[in-house]
């Protein structure tokens, strides 16, 4: 049986790696995050608190755990908030990994980090695994830091970078596709960019790469995300379509208009050749994926 530990657990993607590694026979999986609790409390889950940027908790808890993995979906992924508080992102982002990654090694685990397409410019979009890289603020360079440290550590690790992903938890932030909903639900008109491009990833697609590359021992750099490329516009249009929503209240705008605190890449999206014949990765089509949500939030009232 093998022991995995994940970090950022009461996250989006940490919560549904939870629910999938539940019933697993094959695995003992521990879950931990900053917070005190687990959001998933009520259910039988084991977890402990730990916050990965203090280095002497980090190697505490792996060198008595001895995890045969390390599950990283952590991070601090506020782009603007990672602009203006970059102490705190540099803390979470990369010297997190650098603990994560130190004690991976001394016992000989394997590291499996999640990124970002915002370690590209988004002038030369889609991307493959192979592009050079070129992040244009503060998050992307914390996030391309984080994965030059795991590769300069020489542990064993995989890297799967993702894009805009969307779906829904337990007191998880609002992603995109959740202040879409929220929004028109309350009438609110909504300003979203026609001009930043990119392939949103379904939360189950995400979650799947990340067991197929546990299951088949998968190492290396991975781009994960949806097949269609959409504006941020066109995509709140479809979820008000598929959520039944008034799209008017939807309101273009060019990133090139907007004071923002840091600068977005234009247009990024993924080559996924490689996912598709190393994992069998087959992303869901938008439709389905916001169909999946529509489901899945059922009566959970967003916050």
């Amino acid at each position: 049986m093998k022991r995995i530990l994940v970090c950022g657990s009461n996250g989006l993607l940490g919560q549904k790696l939870a629910w999938m590694l539940k019933n697993n026979q094959e695995y003992e999986v521990l879950h931990t995050s900053y917070h005190r609790s687990f959001f998933l409390g009520n259910y039988p889950f084991d977890y402990t608190q730990l916050d990965i940027s203090k280095r002497s908790d980090v190697k505490s808890l792996v060198t008595s755990y001895r995890p045969d993995i390390i599950l990283n979906p952590a991070g601090m992924t506020n782009v603007d908030q990672c602009e203006v508080e970059r102490e705190a992102a540099w803390k979470t982002n990369v010297i997190g990994l650098e603990n994560l990654a130190e004690s991976a090694r001394r016992i000989g685990a394997k590291l499996i980090h999640i990124s970002t397409d915002y370690v590209f410019d988004g002038k030369n979009g889609p991307y493959k695994e192979s592009d050079r890289t070129n992040p244009v603020n503060y998050y992307g360079k914390t996030k391309l830091a984080g994965e030059n440290v795991i590769i300069g550590s020489r542990v064993r690790n995989a890297i799967l970078r993702t894009i805009l992903i969307y779906g829904t938890g337990i007191q998880v932030k609002n992603n995109f596709a959740l202040w879409v909903v929220k929004s028109l639900r309350e009438n609110k008109p909504i300003r979203c960019f026609e001009d930043q491009i990119a392939s949103p990833t379904f939360l189950g697609d995400i979650a799947l790469a990340v067991l197929k590359v546990i299951e088949v021992d998968a190492e290396g750099l991975y781009h994960i995300s949806g097949e269609e490329a959409v504006s941020r516009y066109n995509f709140a249009v479809q979820i008000a379509k598929v959520f039944n929503l008034d799209s008017s209240l939807i309101e273009k705008r060019s990133l090139s208009n907007m004071q923002l605190p840091a600068q977005r890449p234009p247009v990024t999206g993924f080559i996924l050749e490689k996912a598709k014949n190393e994992l069998r990765f087959q992303p869901t089509t938008l439709q389905q994926g916001l169909v999946n949500l529509k489901q899945e939030l059922g009566t959970i009232t967003l916050n």
